[in-house]
C-alpha cells in the first residue's frame, strides 16, 4: 500500500513555510555581518543562529501539518476590512509617532488595529492600549532610554 503526504493542516503548513522562509533570510542576511565566536560574538552570530533555530522550527511545523493525527483546517480567505484596519492603523502610527508622541498615537493605533475585531468593545481596546502604553514607556522610554517624543510636539 502506498502512502502519499497530504496536507491535514493548510495553516501550519503555511506557517511552517513561512518559517523557514524568514529564518533563512535572516541567517542569509547575517552572513554579511562579521560572525565571530561564541565566546567574541560578532554582530552576524546572534541573527544567523537565531534565523537557523526560526527556520527548524519552520521544520517542524511544516512536518507536523502532514501527519495524518494533525487536525484539519483551511486557511480562511482574506477579510480585506480586517487588513485595511491593521495595516491602515500600523502605517498611520508611523506618520503620527513624531507629531503626536509615542502616547497618542499608540493609544490611537490600539483603538483603531481594535476595530478589525468582529468582538470590538471600548472597554476592553482603551485598556489594551493603556496597557501597551505603559509597558512601551517603561521599556523603551525608562528602560531602553530611546529619544522618541512620549507627547505631541506642540506640549513639550
Amino acid at each position: 500500500m502506498r502512502r502519499s503526504l497530504k496536507i491535514r493542516s493548510q495553516k501550519g503548513f503555511a506557517a511552517g513555510l513561512l518559517y523557514m522562509v524568514v529564518g533563512a533570510s535572516v541567517s542569509y542576511v547575517s552572513t554579511g555581518y562579521t560572525m565571530g565566536t561564541a565566546a567574541r560574538m560578532g554582530p552576524g552570530y546572534f541573527p544567523f543562529w537565531l534565523g537557523i533555530i526560526l527556520a527548524v522550527i519552520g521544520v517542524i511545523v511544516l512536518l507536523q501539518s502532514l501527519r495524518i493525527s494533525a487536525e484539519r483546517d483551511t486557511i480562511p480567505h482574506l477579510d480585506m476590512r480586517t487588513t485595511v484596519w491593521v495595516l491602515g492603523s500600523v502605517v498611520l502610527f508611523g506618520l503620527l509617532l513624531r507629531p503626536l508622541g509615542l502616547a497618542l498615537s499608540l493609544v490611537l493605533m490600539v483603538i483603531l488595529a481594535s476595530m478589525a475585531s468582529h468582538e470590538f468593545g471600548w472597554k476592553g481596546a482603551v485598556l489594551n492600549a493603556l496597557l501597551l502604553l505603559s509597558i512601551s514607556l517603561g521599556a523603551f522610554i525608562y528602560g531602553l532610554n530611546l529619544q522618541l517624543p512620549v507627547w505631541p510636539s506642540f506640549i513639550e
